[in-house]
């Protein structure tokens, strides 16, 4: 009795409700399986019907059938890796038709459609019959691949051909060129355009504001930015610069010539201009129901918590110190950011105040 439920124990549960069905068990469907094991046991003790009896005439459990198949899945810009499987009746009818060889052909298929291929790209590997998956070097990286599976024929040379894998991209070595950063145009001319933040601040001014604040400390005589510096000129400057330039704005000696500007070559006209500048960018994150703020300014958070706020960076110390304030308003954590920006040089000039230079 003990072997006969041990041996029951080992059979599924739909299994079970087959023998209580042959058995004549009654509601063997809404039995769990503990109380078919008791229901069968005790039948089977009843009737004296052996284990083996019932399970020679039950059919066996039908089993799916192999097909052949090949997957192809790159794994990074030089290597693929690739596995299959082939039905027995396929193998089968390979082998009488003569194949000698398992081969793996890589066929470079960019752009194009209807199973077609680039000429000169298909590269064949041997590999081993009894294995069923496999590294392939890739030729180029950032092209489509198809790999195809088969069988070579001894002696004649021809080709079996098995299963064909789906299209696949292999990566690029280069960096992605895509760019998350959308900017937005500017004129250098103008006042910066700021970048649009996650969450638009319906505040125009929160952008110079900072810059304001950052440089509130710092800011004096003759500071401008980049190519729109202002210079203050005092009388003195503007009488010695009078001085030493004639009406056409050149010396009286310049390029050698007399006042008129006419020297032995005629003379050529031009207007040349050179605009420059740079700004910051200042983005970050934090818990979304966060008070966020830059100095003073509260700055606005997006849906996610994400926060990128375009400001000028003109010449001078810039400090911008940044604080995440909970929602309990317990929880706080801060940073600051300190910049510097020099421009040892400037002989820049607006297209609109390009002046007519003689030569």
């Amino acid at each position: 009795m003990s072997q006969t439920l041990s041996s029951l124990a080992l059979m599924t549960l739909r299994q079970l409700r087959d023998i209580a069905s042959e058995l004549g068990v009654g509601l063997y469907s809404r039995k769990s399986k503990e109380e078919l094991l008791e229901a069968i046991a005790a039948r089977q003790a009843n009737t004296k019907r052996s284990l083996k009896a019932i399970e020679a005439e039950m059919a066996p459990a039908p089993r799916p059938s192999a097909s052949t198949s090949v997957v192809f899945l790159p794994r990074d810009p030089q290597w693929a890796y690739v596995f299959w499987e082939i039905a027995e009746v396929d193998r089968a009818q390979a082998q009488a038709a003569g194949a000698s060889q398992l081969c793996l052909r890589v066929a470079d298929v960019t752009g194009l459609t209807g199973g077609s291929t680039h000429p000169h790209t298909l590269q064949e590997v041997v590999v081993d019959s009894h294995v069923t998956e496999w590294y392939l070097p890739v030729p180029l990286s950032d092209r489509d691949y198809r790999v195809e599976l088969g069988y070579r024929k001894g002696g004649s040379g021809g080709w079996i051909s098995l299963a064909f894998s789906s299209v696949a991209r292999v990566p690029s070595m280069q960096p992605s060129e895509q760019i998350l950063d959308q900017f937005v145009p500017f004129s250098l001319e103008a006042s910066p355009t700021s970048l649009p933040t996650p969450l638009e601040s319906a505040d125009p001014g929160l952008h110079e504001r900072l810059y304001q604040t950052a440089t509130s400390p710092l800011r004096r005589r003759g500071m401008g930015r980049g190519s729109e510096a202002f210079h203050e000129l005092d009388d003195h400057d503007h009488e010695l610069n009078s001085n030493r330039l004639n009406a056409s704005g050149a010396g009286v000696w310049a390029s050698g010539r007399n006042e008129s500007g006419l020297g032995g070559v005629a003379p050529r006209q031009r207007a040349f201009w050179l605009v420059a500048d740079a700004e910051l960018i200042v983005y970050g994150a934090t818990d979304p129901s966060a008070r966020l703020t830059i100095g003073t300014e509260v700055v606005p958070l997006s849906a996610d918590g994400t926060f990128r706020v375009q400001v000028p960076f003109r010449d001078g110390q810039q400090l911008y110190p940044i604080e995440a304030v909970a929602a309990d308003g317990v929880q706080k954590r801060n940073i600051t950011l300190e910049f510097n920006r020099i421009t040892p040089e400037d002989n820049s000039n607006p297209a609109d105040k390009a002046i007519a230079e003689w030569f």
